[in-house]
C-alpha cells in the first residue's frame, strides 16, 4: 500500500476514535448546562398522586421511564420533609428546588412541578429536579 494512503487511515482512525469517545461528554455538557429549560412555562404532561406515580415504577420501571422521563409532572401529596432546596413528598418523591422554598412545611399538601429525572429503585423513590411549587 502506498505510504500516504497508510497515513490517511492511521489519521481517519483517530479521527473517528476521538469523535466517537468524546460525543457523549460534549453531549452531557450540553443537556446539563446548555439545556435548561424554563419548566414553568411548559404545561405539565402528566397530574398525579405521588404514590400513584411511583408504584407506576416499581411495577414496571422501563415503561414508566418511556413515559415519564425528562417530561414536566405536577405531582400532589403531602410533604413528608423539607431539607433546603429538596422536599420529599410522600416519603417517595424527591423534588429539588433551585432555590429554596420558605412557604413549605412539612405535614402540608402541595402540587409541585418539576421535571422527572429517575427512578431511584434502592430507595423506592422518584427524584425529580427544577421544581416549583404549582398554583
Amino acid at each position: 500500500m502506498n505510504k500516504k494512503i497508510k497515513i490517511m487511515l492511521f489519521i481517519g482512525v483517530i479521527l473517528l476514535l476521538t469523535a466517537y469517545f468524546t460525543f457523549p461528554i460534549v453531549k452531557d455538557y450540553l443537556v446539563n448546562n446548555m439545556g435548561k429549560r424554563d419548566l414553568q412555562s411548559e404545561e405539565a404532561a402528566f397530574t398525579l398522586k405521588a404514590k400513584d406515580f411511583v408504584a407506576e415504577f416499581a411495577a414496571k420501571e422501563a415503561d414508566a421511564n418511556k413515559k415519564y422521563l425528562e417530561k414536566p409532572v405536577v405531582i400532589s401529596g403531602i410533604i413528608t420533609s423539607v431539607n433546603d432546596k429538596e422536599v420529599i413528598i410522600d416519603d417517595v418523591v424527591v423534588c429539588g428546588f433551585t432555590a429554596a422554598e420558605a412557604s413549605l412545611k412539612v405535614g402540608q399538601t402541595a402540587n409541585v412541578k418539576g421535571r422527572v429525572v429517575g427512578f431511584d429503585d434502592l430507595m423506592g423513590s422518584v427524584n425529580m429536579d427544577q421544581c416549583s411549587i404549582n398554583k
